[in-house]
């Protein structure tokens, strides 16, 4: 954030002295992550806890893994048996047999039979791995929400963390210019400086104190959207990290490599929904053999015109497949594997360009910190302290003491924002290099 002030002119040691007195004990004060009464703090680590126990789109994705649990459920059920009770050759009440005229001696012919369909040709292991693959979809699903959720909180937490940082530093170099103000008037009463001198640092102490102002609406911004991840249902941004910007760019980045059989969710969502299309493909396939049903019944027939005989039935149907094989069913599943197979190998090279990405963004993000820290914030407070030596002893001019001043506070601002860059890149680094082994998966279900 680029501070645009300047000062013509320049006279009185004493004043300046005053000054740099006032700019070196303010500075020794560092303006990140300062403490707010009355206002609660929030970890990075506790706003992930909450996330994944409140998220909204994270509670909606675990209803899908409740869908393809009971999915499976259905597919391990076998198909109702069907009862059947017929009654023929019913005559008059008076229709009676030589038994006798109730309900059982009439010569009426009475059949019950019980049905039960019988799956054959593999049609019920293809379903059922077909239901199988759907929940370990479902469960890496979960899993990649997961992934990414936490991947956003770290993000939206880092982002109202460096508002906030940044309000601190314009409060702070807002403040150092009243006290230049304040010394300019003096010296302006003494006739060191002239009077555009003076306004010139009062104008430039109002635009710092708007910047701080503008600044805090973008901190309690970034607040409210932290907390609709944390799901919270009235957010305000009424709270403080807990954390410093510091505290998080100095966490080391993930090693690389993955365990044997350990896949990122995305990926093993993808290689379970393949899994899925194929078994489908075998269910059509196998719709193509028609399932028999077996009827078992018994007869009862009164004596009408000869000898009562009550025997037992044994039937067998099935649907003849003259004029529909399931071609079209197979086709579309067919067509379906090979989507899902594409697919597949699209999020493999995904997985892949993410961790290069990733692996680049923050070797060039800490680089760039580190550099800040080690030798641009160093040198720049060091040449800020030289000018304003010189300036007390008649060696420079007021115009290249606030030069000398505005540039520290850019570098100070730019070594906080690559603080905040690298801990995002490592947020999207452990996210790009996130893998589940499949015990972790099946714990998922």
């Amino acid at each position: 954030m680029k501070r645009g002030w300047e000062l013509k002119g320049g006279r009185g040691v004493v004043g300046a002295a005053l000054l740099l007195s006032g700019l070196l004990a303010a500075r020794a004060q560092t303006p990140e992550n300062p403490p707010v009464a009355g206002v609660s703090r929030l970890s990075l680590a506790d706003a992930e806890r909450v996330a994944f126990e409140r998220n909204w789109d994270l509670l909606a994705v675990k209803s899908g893994v409740d869908l393809a649990t009971a999915a499976r459920i259905v597919a391990h059920e076998f198909p109702n048996p069907t009862v059947s009770l017929n009654t023929f050759k019913i005559g008059t009440h008076e229709d009676s047999t030589t038994l006798g005229n109730g309900l059982w001696e009439r010569s009426y012919d009475s059949i019950a039979a019980v049905n039960q369909l019988v799956e054959i040709a593999g049609k019920r292991s293809s379903r059922q791995a077909s239901a199988e693959a759907g929940v370990l979809s479902a469960a890496a699903r979960l899993a990649d929400a997961r992934r990414l959720l936490n991947s956003g909180v770290a993000h939206a937490y880092l982002a109202a963390l460096l508002a906030d940082t940044n309000v601190a530093i314009l409060k702070q170099s807002a403040g150092l210019l009243r006290k230049e103000a304040d010394i300019a008037e003096a010296r302006l009463h003494a006739g060191d400086i002239s009077e555009a001198d003076q306004s010139q640092i009062e104008i430039a102490a109002a635009q710092l104190e708007l910047q701080a102002r503008t600044a805090e609406s973008t901190a309690t911004a970034a607040r409210i959207a932290l907390e609709v991840l944390l799901g919270n249902a009235d957010p305000r941004g009424i709270w403080a990290p807990g954390d410093s910007l510091d505290s998080l760019a100095v966490v080391s980045a993930p090693a690389g490599g993955l365990q044997p059989g350990a896949l990122r969710p995305d990926l093993a969502a993808a290689e379970a929904d393949l899994k899925k299309a194929h078994a489908d493909l075998r269910l059509q396939k196998a719709l193509r053999v028609p399932d028999p049903t077996i009827s078992l019944g018994v007869e009862h027939e009164p004596p009408g015109g000869g000898p009562p005989v009550d025997t037992f039935n044994l039937g067998l149907s099935f649907p003849l497949p003259l004029w529909n094989q399931n071609r079209g069913n197979i086709e579309a599943a067919r067509a379906n594997e090979e989507q899902f197979r594409i697919a597949a190998g699209k999020v493999q090279a995904q997985v892949a360009a993410d961790i290069a990405s990733a692996e680049d963004e923050y070797d060039e993000a800490r680089a760039r910190w580190l550099r800040y820290r080690d030798q641009l914030a160093p040198r720049s407070a060091k040449v800020r302290e030289t000018i304003a030596f010189a300036y007390e002893k008649g060696g420079a001019s007021l115009v290249d003491l606030l030069e000398a001043e505005r540039t520290d506070n850019d570098v100070r601002l730019a070594t906080v924002q690559a603080m905040s860059d690298t801990a995002g890149a490592r947020a999207d680094l452990e996210a790009a290099r996130a893998v589940l082994t499949p015990e972790e998966l099946k714990r998922d279900e």
